[in-house]
């Protein structure tokens, strides 16, 4: 076993040839995926946490590394301010005319369009292609002769339309659509909650791989039609079945230079997120079977454990990051903010990250603060520990760890004299309405305090802290952590002041350490 496997808290890769599913713990959702070359790159939603719209790299379909992301900030109107479950929806990655191509919508303000020749590098300016409400999921597709397209998806939310496919003619530069577009597919009646779709041509069919049924009990639908705009046919090939593997839909289909296929997916794991599974594909009669077809009724199920991809070599194991002595001079790629980010939040340097404690200006809970350092859960199974120094200069000012999502806990040291105070609050947000209350406290001495969360594969979480970093101490009862607003729940790190008083509080971060 490699070191990278010894220290990382979920590997894929079994080192004997197969892997297992999910091939990425942790929620990165909405997957989409190309193949350049011996390549493959990968995109997911990151709804409004910024940076935003990751991109990951491969070269087997099963070590990834998080290797980028598409924008820095969104600069929309609102997203200096949490905008939970608003943001960067479904993208679509393409390799075209010797460069990739990231199409992505946001609900309410329309779709967008990014371009790169090196996928690690720098991403051209945002373009908006087109301005509109509840038009979702976009895919670009370039045909044979030079034609483009786009189809997209509806969000009844915003749009009052729902389970329906609509494609565009679209420029060749992915600049802007050409016309009205037309509804190619209704699946109201067979597939309702049709999303997602991405089009592809093989052997003179077109298809669009397009999930329905509802994120959960869903399934995984492929259309296909000697002509691009239909009519289509449409045919179920992979679902649950006897597994446990809920909703199997929703990704991306790649071919290898062996003639391998294979499909990439989400799983809804509930407060883990939507996590990335890989799936075999074999073709028969111009339809994809994906997964295994146990039961004999043509319909696939998910793999667990599978052989791995035949890509002509063999890679050393590849998982994202987690762990982090903030010793670098950019924040690890693991971290987002829960809005666009402030220069002011933070300064690198001397082996620690400094977290400013600024002001909550809209209000006193953290489910609303922009400045919540955090990383998505990554294992079914981990704990993660933060050490912390606390400079509180202000009444209000706080630091510490949280666990956040529409549940959320977090610990908070507070200034108490020649003391700290450091509390278990627990929060919850319904309906718009946002609740705190604290569970429970104790008084620490000042120096380094070293912040803990062991969360098990139910989501419950146990808080501790240490002041030697050897003998740790719980305290409150067990959390259960729940998913946010189309997110998992994450994990991460804060400073705020809670009273709109403006101070030279700060903590610092000396490490955060993400263990089995």
């Amino acid at each position: 076993m490699s070191d990278q496997q010894k220290g990382a808290v979920w590997v894929p890769d079994l080192g004997n040839g197969q892997f297992r599913n999910p091939i990425i713990h942790a929620d990165y959702s909405d997957p989409d995926i190309v193949r350049a070359g011996d390549d493959f790159y990968l995109v997911a939603s990151s709804f409004a946490h910024a940076p935003g719209l990751p991109v990951l790299h491969s070269k087997d379909l099963v070590n990834w590394k998080l290797i980028n992301y598409v924008i820095d900030r969104l600069d929309l109107p609102g997203y200096d301010l949490p905008q939970h479950g608003k943001g960067v929806w479904a993208p679509s990655i393409r390799y075209h005319d010797g460069k990739f191509w990231v199409f992505f919508s946001t609900p309410d303000e329309g779709i967008f369009m990014s371009t790169a020749t090196d996928p690690a590098g720098k991403w051209s300016p945002l373009h908006q292609v087109a301005e509109a409400k509840g038009w979702i999921d976009p895919c670009p597709f370039w045909d044979e002769d030079g034609q483009a397209y786009l189809v997209h998806a509806f969000a009844a939310s915003r749009a009052g339309i729902k389970h329906r496919l609509r494609l565009f003619r679209m420029a060749p530069d992915g600049t802007r659509l050409l016309d009205e577009g037309r509804e190619v597919f209704d699946g109201t009646e067979r597939h309702p909650t049709m999303e997602g779709p991405k089009m592809y041509k093989r052997n003179g069919y077109y298809y669009i791989f397009a999930p329905a049924g509802g994120v959960k009990p869903g399934w995984q639908t492929i259309l296909r039609s000697r002509n691009i705009y239909g009519p289509y046919e449409d045919k179920v090939v992979l679902h649950q079945g006897d597994t446990d593997i809920n909703g199997p839909h929703q990704g991306g289909w790649v071919e290898l230079e062996s003639g391998e296929s294979w499909f990439v997916h989400f799983q809804d794991k509930y407060a883990f997120g939507r996590v990335v599974h890989l799936q075999p594909v074999r073709w028969a009669d111009d339809w994809p079977l994906m997964g295994e077809d146990t039961n004999g009724d043509g319909i696939g199920e998910p793999v667990t454990v599978y052989r791995k991809p035949d890509v002509g070599a063999e890679y050393p194991v590849a998982v994202p990051p987690t762990s982090d002595d903030f010793g670098g001079k950019q924040l690890g790629l693991q971290w987002q903010w829960q809005a666009n980010p402030q220069e002011n939040w933070y300064e690198l340097g001397e082996g620690r990250l400094r977290l400013y404690a600024r002001a909550l200006r809209h209000g006193r809970s953290l489910y609303e603060a922009p400045q919540l350092l955090m990383q998505k859960f990554p294992a079914p199974e981990f704990t993660a520990t933060a050490e912390t120094s606390f400079v509180p200069d202000s009444e209000g000012d706080r630091a510490g760890l949280v666990v956040f999502g529409r549940r959320f806990a977090y610990l908070a040291l507070s200034a108490d004299g020649s003391q700290y105070r450091l509390a278990l609050v627990v929060g919850t947000s319904l309906e718009e309405r946002v609740r705190e209350e604290e569970e429970t406290s104790v008084r620490v001495p000042p120096g380094k305090v070293f912040l803990r969360v062991k969360i098990s594969e139910d989501s419950l979480c146990r808080f501790s802290y240490s002041t030697d970093g050897d003998t740790y101490h719980a305290i409150g009862g067990p959390f259960k952590a729940e998913a946010g607003h189309w997110v998992g729940a994450k994990v991460g790190i804060f400073a705020v002041n809670l009273e709109d008083k403006a101070g030279r509080g700060y903590a610092d971060f000396h490490r955060f350490a993400v263990t089995r």
